[in-house]
């Protein structure tokens, strides 16, 4: 993997963990989580790019 990509994946599962612990605390519902979670998937699928 390069750096970029290294670097967009421990992104990604930083983000990823804040979402669940958010929707975990009731600060936000499931749709909510779905979006942002699908938001920084496809933030990963450009930097695969």
């Amino acid at each position: 993997m390069s750096d970029e990509l290294d670097d967009a994946v421990a992104q990604f599962l930083s983000d990823y963990n804040s979402a669940v612990k958010e929707y975990e605390k009731g600060y936000v519902d499931a749709d909510a989580t779905l979006s942002v979670i699908d938001s920084h998937v496809e933030e990963l699928r450009e930097a695969r790019e």
